[in-house]
């Protein structure tokens, strides 16, 4: 979809999308804006709910608190993305680049992020799922940090498991974890 296309849509649904409060009514539940240049937009709120983003370049967007479920963000551009506190359940983030974005507080259950770009994203208080749909994520060394700490912190009785856990070099590369409110790991 073409800018100026995406631009009379807009201009024809103004009452219908409600984009002068921010989108905080936004209806954009099954719209067609694949490969759309929503760059910068605020759909703080927005409903978009099965709409179709595909290749959408949302970059420096602002999505806080949008109902995103079932969404097809495949492969759409979401780096600087503010995405606190959206609803992601069941999106298809596969191939998107989510460089920087902030997930604070993000629902991401059953989201697909298969082959997704996570580097310098804030995933804290977010939920990483264990699950096929988060294998060959890409991440930086803050989120394998991050993932690492709360993987040395379970316990386990399984004596092999527990000489894991008890390495010297992974006890000293999870305890680079930035949350600095939290215990350092102790061999």
């Amino acid at each position: 979809m073409k800018a100026a296309d995406l631009q009379e849509i807009l201009d024809n649904h103004k009452k219908w999308l409600n984009l002068e409060d921010g989108g905080k009514r936004a209806d954009l539940r099954f719209a067609d804006l694949q490969s759309a240049n929503l760059q910068s937009a605020n759909l703080q709120n927005a409903d978009l709910r099965f709409a179709n983003l595909r290749y959408a370049d949302l970059q420096n967007a602002d999505l806080r608190y949008a109902d995103l479920r079932f969404a097809n963000l495949r492969y759409a551009d979401l780096q600087n993305a503010d995405l606190r506190y959206a609803d992601l359940q069941c999106a298809y983030l596969q191939g998107a680049n989510l460089r920087y974005a902030d997930l604070q507080y993000a629902y991401l259950q059953d989201a697909n992020l298969q082959n997704a770009n996570l580097q310098n994203a804030d995933l804290d208080f977010s939920v990483w799922q264990l699950w096929c749909g988060s294998f060959s994520v890409k991440v930086d060394r803050k989120i394998f940090v991050q993932l690492l700490y709360h993987l040395l912190c379970v316990e386990c009785d399984d004596p092999a498991v527990k000489k894991i856990q008890g390495m010297k070099k992974l006890i000293k590369l999870a305890n680079e974890f930035h949350r600095t409110n939290c215990k350092r790991i102790q061999p």
